[in-house]
């Protein structure tokens, strides 16, 4: 049994209007899907990279599924969920310090938050080996790893179904029905297991990607 908590199309601005975007992010629509990109350049590092929050949170149990089509590489996409404030509040509360897209500000910063890398093409050490990466913080905890089925920018010809799902302590992702990997949290590093929280989308310069059919479900 489930329950719809949000879903987009992302077929139109209309459908981004209320996301909460930290970064130099550019949004467009040319074949009727989200296309991310960012207006910097890559040059800057970190700077160059953005995180677009959804307006939506989940208390506990959820599955957030998405079509993805990667545009351009190098680069990489990432989805974070179960993020809150370190203290418990939400990770809009406006004490909470400014954050521009740059990583060490989402996994040793002000909030507590999972993240699942699903598309690392940015390395020549990514690329050469293709995996999904799960890192729990407060800190930088690689939690769990899984393999990534999806192809690279000259052999993808269509946009690939994602789909994540956190049930209690434990994690499965799978990319078009295929299971690329399973965990439980059991506490053992950094702290007891979160539960719910803002769900957001990050990518990395200079990947260009489509995203469609945005649906996340209370389940």
């Amino acid at each position: 049994m489930s329950t719809e908590l949000y879903r987009r199309s992302l077929s139109a601005p209309e459908d981004i209007a209320d996301w909460r975007v930290e970064g130099p992010m550019v949004a467009t629509f040319p074949q009727g899907r989200l296309r991310l990109e960012s207006a910097a350049d890559p040059a800057e590092g970190q700077a160059a990279n953005f995180v677009a929050w959804l307006p939506v949170e989940h208390e506990g149990d959820v599955r957030i599924s998405w079509g993805f089509r990667p545009l351009r590489e190098p680069g990489l996409a990432m989805i974070f969920w179960a993020a809150r404030a370190r203290d418990g509040r939400s990770i809009h509360h406006p004490e909470l310090p400014a954050r521009t897209g740059e990583y060490d500000q989402y996994h040793s910063g002000a909030i507590d938050a999972y993240h699942l890398s699903y598309y690392r093409r940015m390395w020549e050490s990514e690329r050469s080996l293709h995996t999904c990466n799960v890192r729990k913080s407060h800190g930088f905890h690689l939690v769990a790893q899984g393999a990534d089925p999806l192809p690279a920018v000259l052999d993808a010809d269509r946009d690939y179904r994602l789909a994540l799902t956190w049930r209690g302590p434990e994690l499965t992702f799978s990319i078009e029905g295929i299971d690329c990997l399973r965990w439980i949290d059991d506490g053992g590093v950094g702290g007891p297991a979160r539960r719910g929280g803002a769900i957001g989308l990050r990518q990395m310069a200079p990947l260009i990607a489509e995203y469609s059919d945005l649906l996340v479900e209370a389940i």
